[in-house]
């Protein structure tokens, strides 16, 4: 918004007297005010440069002698600007018809629809009179014959240089908006055109396929596949119809404009929303066709009265007809319901158990778990994000009364220093990655704490590879900074913070001296980082499931929260805490109540007072005590006092730790009912599967990471028999008894706004109408507020609380036996359990196989190869995967990611849980590695 204060530029554009901000171009203020001039190298898109280069956008300013780019030239005082003369609009002419010389015609044109195309038509050049450098004939001396500049050689993106113009917006794209380094403008003169690294095809190069110079370039000579021929020479698919909407994978919440030709899904392009400004990465653009796959459950499923459970059961998920048969919709809710109830009456609601989803929308969120509060009378419901943030949120809970970020990803932007710390930003959440690469390129501070090396190092100011384990250590060495040099905000905490003289008890005696050794990291960086974080005007700490996975996860989050507490660092843009979503509504499902001892909102199940105001809602008498957590609720299967579940879009037989103890478990069930997708190997256990809504074929409001509420919109219709899940829990409640009636997803958000106050304001109406609202919002006019805490926090006293860290290790340490220590997490191209992705068939084509990654060196002395294959064991099981030298794997360790149910990296992991967020320790536990078929140390029964 301009400064009420800021003079405004009186200028004459087409004869009529405008005004311009002192930051317009002419082209803006022409394109404000209605007046449309041609561009091809401009693209009117957050983070995009003006260049000027391709003189598509001339316009005729008196008294000048040289015509002018409207893209990059600011109106002055008095200035007279004709865009439509005669001199201009032939200058515009010439322009089309020299490039068109150098471009395939029309109808060989990779795309005949690009903007090119379209501004061509515009301007009224149809056909060039000028000879082309590329052709066929070698005789006709308009140059070079046409080289080969097809390279098809990436599964998502075809490049096409003939239709290049060299406009140099692909290369912003990738430099500026993403902040990839990938492409860049080779050879020189009439040669110049992208190059990807050092010239190497597309495929070949660091591209992250992104997609974003797709996007943006205006000729069609960067094009998805999804929409090309057989030759991926030119676009042979267009859409009948748009929708707009939000990306089905990570926390980011990026909004999305689906194309959909017959009811199919062929490519999708970032829209304008506030969390992604137009971008998206490999998952977003490129892994949309999995709700397409043969694999997708359309009609329901009974187990066969011949196929027994078992725990190590492998099941073709294309064909599950050796353990299930079809059955119709009146049976399969009939036997699912019937089957609950059953275990209902005989055994009381602590039997049962829901796992909800938090790929789900907020009402699905909200609806299961009422379901199983008020249905079944129990609070054994849970989602991941007892998998992922639980400590984090127990944490900040704790602290500052509050499981939400304060701020958003976008904060970077205003801030001077940035911690980025057990998080991989470009991997996991690289749309919000671009704002932490854009900062440090103007100059921000940006610290990378992380065991492994990673690709936003980089960018980093300071890189602080520590030793797995030791976050505490370090943490509290950085307090110790601040507390013994005085770098504290003496006021903010008088104000603000409760037990700082607890926390400078304890932090006296971790000196980075003393915790270097600890921790690895030299002393005089830890006190360079804690000066910089301390003494900068701004500054703020993104973290992720590095420092939640962890026995000690809550510790780790509560020194983060102390050294924002101790410094002041909340409350003001740029400042703040952010611990980075996963899923793309784990907030969201969180906050709707998806959480065994909090109802929505985080108001605690065991407080009287609330309960009973669920009861006079509900009519119904709700269970007084916390309900067990997902790994509490696996060994309650057997210890026999959990009997039958209810599990809708979660797939603990692949994220669950100590993977076969869990698959035993839902083995071992009376009763297990799977809404689903995918016949997922959770659902392999199931006596009932519900084939239900993927994301992109429902409607219903998503929380994204920043407490962005946004609308997803239905693209495509349910295949087969298919169902909206709401539908599905609704049906089942009333087959159980409950009296529920909802006509449509509105009445049931409105129904958990009234129970949430973070939703005050923010009416269904008001999101249909604006897309997106931040929460909390103070009136129903006002947008709202991206900063928390700026005048106290929302805890009992009004004020934070530092509760202080000692040193806890890892549960299970290396030994001789199992001598390194397993580490797991996500890829860039694979999300979660990979039930989504690997059914993706572009993201599937860039990582099919399950691997195993260690470094080079580690590689070598233990005398394997990469690319060979080697077995991974713990204690608890063993996995064999391709190994993969990968430098950024510390020394010591192995990385596993969890998507490849061929070698599920969560049949190793350690289900010690932290004592307060009782997350299981992920990122932590003792391994050894072999070649496959060689001898390996027996995993413990």
């Amino acid at each position: 918004m301009r400064d009420a204060d800021t003079p405004l530029i009186p200028f004459t554009l087409d004869g009529k007297t405008v005004e311009a901000r002192p930051d317009e171009t002419i082209w803006q203020v022409a394109r404000r005010l209605g007046t449309s001039i041609p561009h091809l190298c401009h693209k009117e898109a957050t983070g995009y440069r003006s260049d000027g280069n391709c003189r598509a956008c001339m316009v005729e300013i008196e008294g000048e002698r040289t015509l002018a780019a409207s893209c990059i030239r600011k109106p002055a005082e008095g200035m007279v600007v004709h865009t439509a003369s005669e001199r201009a609009e032939k200058s515009r002419e010439m322009v089309f018809e020299l490039l068109m010389a150098d471009m395939p015609a029309r109808a060989d044109a990779p795309d005949p629809d690009a903007d090119f195309w379209i501004w061509s038509d515009k301007v009224g050049v149809e056909a060039s009179r000028y000879p082309t450098r590329y052709t066929d004939d070698a005789t006709t001396g308009h140059g070079e014959i046409r080289a080969e500049r097809l390279d098809v050689s990436h599964p998502s993106i075809a490049v096409n240089l003939d239709a290049c113009i060299a406009c140099g917006l692909c290369e912003r794209a990738c430099r500026e908006v993403q902040v990839n380094d990938v492409i860049g403008m080779g050879y020189r003169g009439g040669q110049a055109r992208p190059v990807f690294d050092l010239s190497d095809p597309m495929g070949l190069s660091t591209c992250v396929a992104c997609g974003e110079c797709v996007q943006a370039c205006p000729t069609g000579a960067l094009l998805e596949k999804s929409v090309m021929d057989a030759d991926a020479r030119r676009k042979v698919v267009t859409a009948d119809r748009t929708v707009d909407t939000l990306c089905p994978f990570c926390g980011v919440g990026c909004q999305t404009t689906v194309h959909v030709k017959d009811d199919r899904i062929v490519k999708v392009d970032g829209r304008n929303g506030p969390a992604n400004e137009n971008r998206l990465c490999v998952k977003g653009r490129f892994g949309f066709d999995y709700i397409a796959h043969p694999h997708r459950l359309t009609r329901p499923l009974v187990r066969r009265d011949d196929a027994p459970k078992r725990g190590d059961m492998m099941i073709d998920p294309g064909n599950p007809f050796e353990v299930f048969r079809e059955a119709t919709w009146e049976e399969a809710l009939e036997r699912a319901a019937g089957g609950l109830k059953t275990i209902l009456d005989d055994h009381g609601g602590s039997a049962l158990a829901g796992f909800g989803s938090a790929k789900g929308s907020n009402e699905e969120a909200y609806l299961f778990q009422k379901l199983i509060r008020q249905g079944f009378g129990t609070n054994n419901v849970d989602h991941c994000t007892r998998l992922c943030h639980a400590s984090s949120v127990a944490a900040l809970m704790e602290g500052v009364g509050s499981g939400a970020v304060s701020a958003p990803f976008m904060a970077a932007e205003e801030a001077d220093c940035i911690i980025v710390i057990g998080a991989r930003p470009t991997q996991n959440h690289p749309v919000a990655a671009t704002y932490l690469k854009q900062a440090a390129k103007r100059g921000a501070t940006l610290v990378v704490m992380d065991p492994r090396g990673q690709d936003l190092m980089r960018h980093a100011t300071h890189s602080l590879r520590f030793t797995p384990g030791t976050d505490v250590a370090m943490l509290n060495a950085l307090l110790n900074v601040i507390v013994t040099e005085e770098l504290y905000d003496r006021q903010y905490v008088d104000a603000h913070v409760d037990g700082f003289s607890a926390l400078c008890e304890k932090v006296r005696d971790f000196t980075p001296e003393a915790m270097a050794p600890v921790c690895g990291i030299d002393a005089e960086t830890l006190r360079a980082v804690a000066r910089a974080y301390a003494t900068s005007p701004r500054s703020i700490i993104f973290w992720g499931m590095g420092v939640s996975q962890h026995v000690h996860g809550t510790d780790n989050a509560r020194c983060l929260i102390a050294l924002a507490l101790v410094t002041g660092q909340v409350g003001r843009p740029g400042t703040g805490l952010h611990p980075l979503r996963g899923q793309n509504n784990v907030q969201g499902a969180s906050d709707a109540g998806l959480i065994p001892m909090v109802f929505p909102d985080y108001k605690p199940v065991e407080d009287p007072e609330i309960r009973a105001a669920y009861e006079d809602a509900w009519g119904r008498t709700l269970d007084p005590a916390r309900g067990l957590t997902v790994v509490e609720i696996m060994d309650a299967i057997h210890d026999g006092t959990i009997r039958g579940m209810y599990i809708m879009g979660e797939n603990p037989a692949m994220s669950d730790p100590d993977q076969i103890h869990a698959r035993a478990a839902l083995a071992k069930l009376d009763h297990l009912v799977v809404q689903d997708i995918f016949l997922t190997e959770t659902a392999w256990h199931a006596d009932v599967v519900l084939p239900a809504s993927a994301h992109a074929e429902k409607l219903g409001t998503f929380t994204n990471t920043n407490r962005q509420v946004q609308l997803g919109r239905p693209a495509v219709p349910p295949p087969g028999e298919a169902r909206q899940d709401w539908e599905l829990i609704v049906a089942l409640a009333r087959r159980i008894g409950l009296d529920w009636n909802y006509a449509h997803v509105g009445e049931v958000y409105e129904e958990m706004r009234e129970r949430m106050p973070s939703l005050d304001n923010i009416s269904f109406d008001r999101i249909l109408r604006e897309e997106s609202v931040t929460y909390p919002a103070e009136a129903e006019d006002a947008p709202g507020s991206e900063i928390l805490f700026a005048n106290g926090f929302p805890t009992a006293s009004g004020r934070g609380r530092i509760v202080p860290a000692d040193l806890v290790p890892p549960d299970e340490m290396p030994d001789t036996t199992y001598p390194l220590v397993l580490t797991t997490g996500r890829m860039l191209e694979h999300w979660h359990t990979g039930a989504m992705t690997r059914r993706a068939s572009a993201l599937d084509a860039l990582e099919p196989e399950p691997i195993a990654a260690m470094h080079p060196s580690e590689i070598r002395e233990r005398g394997l190869t990469a690319g060979e294959a080697i077995t991974v064991t713990t204690r608890r099981g063993a996995i064999t995967a391709t190994l993969r030298a990968d430098r950024d794997v510390a020394r010591g360790m192995v990385f596993v990611p969890f998507c490849f149910f061929e070698a599920p990296a969560n049949r190793l992991t350690n289900p010690q849980l932290d004592p307060y967020g009782k997350i299981p320790e992920f990122k932590f536990c003792a391994a050894q590695v072999g070649p496959a078929g060689g001898h390996i140390a027996e995993a413990a029964e």
